[in-house]
């Protein structure tokens, strides 16, 4: 068999091959003895159908037989031979076949070229602080108290700051059609309401009326009211306070298991620090992955950036239909959408193999009680069988992306523990 490589770029190489015309030939007689127990013809009997009169009838199909036999083998020993991993299937071309003649073909593949992924004790961190501060707490709590607040009806004076007021409700736009509301319930000083649609509001007492006109301006979310002038004629129908419970032990009581205002704020303190932890985490991890992308100088293969966009189109998808938003009608440019993803999966892909290197390296292992116990985690936290979950994955062909996460998350903690971290203030 001879082959001959061309590098066309650093990750992208074609080989082309050229098999010899005996081994074409016995497999195309090998096909042909598989046809000619199969073939059924006129005049003759199942199995004794001439070989030549098999090779004329079923040619296209024997040829088709012999190239789906012999390529992929000539192209996985060829790439043996020189110790090359593709990281895609190869894509064949040019395949020339015939009878007594050799087979030609041209396979054109993406490889990642050897690289050093440098050292990773001159990798610098910064760990982000996990103080909690009495505000932080505060802050929270005061949410806390206002989801409790209360509404109280308001009797014997007019529309006031703060106020919660009911209205019939008819705004008019430019084309003349009327919108109109019974009941509508607008709270003052929220940052939704219309511009200068407030003022109007206070000073007017239970049954009273009033129009008024109001100009959008340009930029309004809403495009319809952008730069319009709308006119609204309003009634109030009711005026209501909104009145906070007090913070003390029985507010905690009633918004939980709590048997006083300092054990809700103890849980408050514990429920931020485990956040201000996660993120920690997670910026330590996203500064460590930039890093280690920035260390790729190679042309990255184009095939694993596509693939990378596509899992991430697929994912924000599944998290619309999550949400109960069917993606086709969500009025997204998906194609701008994908776009957008190249250099966020350019930077992935990066990290992602500069993590495989230093694994392959440091000779790093992922054993089967590893992948059993990812297994048993995911089962716990998707209600279903360890043993339910492990048959899915092998179904689907997980079970090889689970060792290869894993591998990945070990030279993560690996580049972690000699990383220089330094402490980020609070």
């Amino acid at each position: 068999m001879k082959t001959e490589f061309t590098d066309v770029s650093e990750t992208r190489k074609t080989i082309t091959i050229e098999i010899p015309p005996d081994v074409v030939d016995a497999e195309i007689d090998r096909v042909s003895r598989g046809y000619t127990k199969q073939a059924k013809l006129p005049g003759f009997r199942p199995g004794k159908v001439p070989q030549t009169l098999i090779k004329q009838r079923f040619r296209d199909e024997i040829l088709h037989d012999v190239m789906h036999g012999l390529i992929p083998r000539a192209v996985e020993e060829a790439l043996q031979e020189r110790g090359i991993e593709p990281v895609d299937t190869p894509n064949i071309r040019d395949v020339e076949l015939t009878e007594g003649q050799p087979l030609k073909f041209t396979a054109a593949f993406e490889t990642v070229p050897p690289f050093d992924p440098g050292d990773l004790s001159s990798i610098t961190l910064r760990q982000a602080s996990v103080e909690v501060t009495e505000d932080a707490v505060d802050e929270v709590l005061q949410r806390v108290r206002e989801r409790a607040a209360k509404y109280e009806t308001v009797e014997g004076r007019p529309v006031g700051d703060g106020d919660t007021v009911v209205l019939k409700l008819d705004r008019t736009g430019p084309d003349g059609i009327v919108d109109h509301h019974d009941d509508a319930t607008v709270q003052l000083g929220a940052p939704g309401n219309p511009p200068g649609f407030d003022a109007n509001l206070v000073g007017l007492s239970e049954g009273e009326s009033r129009t008024f006109t109001t100009h959008f301006p340009e930029d309004h979310p809403v495009p319809e009211l952008a730069d319009t002038d709308q006119l609204y004629s309003v009634t109030v129908t009711g005026i209501r306070r909104r009145v906070l419970p007090d913070l003390d032990d029985e507010f905690a009581k009633d918004v939980g298991a709590f048997e006083s205002l300092a054990a809700l704020r103890e849980r408050i303190r514990g429920d931020l620090e485990e956040e201000a932890r996660e993120n920690a985490r997670r910026q330590l991890r996203s500064d460590l992955f930039r890093q280690l992308s920035q260390r790729i100088t190679f042309e990255l293969p184009a095939s694993l950036i596509d693939r990378e966009m596509d899992r991430r189109l697929e994912e924000f998808a599944r998290q619309l239909m999550n949400q109960n938003v069917d993606p086709r009608q969500a009025g997204i440019d998906w194609g701008q959408f994908r776009e957008a993803q190249r250099e966020p999966a350019r930077d992935a892909v990066a990290s992602a193999l500069a993590l495989d290197e230093i694994a392959r390296r440091e000779q790093i292992t992922v054993t089967r009680e590893d992948v059993d116990k990812e297994i048993e985690q995911f089962a716990t936290r998707s209600g279903r069988t360890p043993a339910a979950l492990r048959a899915q994955f092998e179904k689907e062909g997980g079970i090889s992306r689970l060792y290869a996460g894993l591998r990945r998350e070990k030279a993560v903690d690996l580049a972690l523990s000699r990383a220089k971290i330094t402490s980020e203030p609070a």
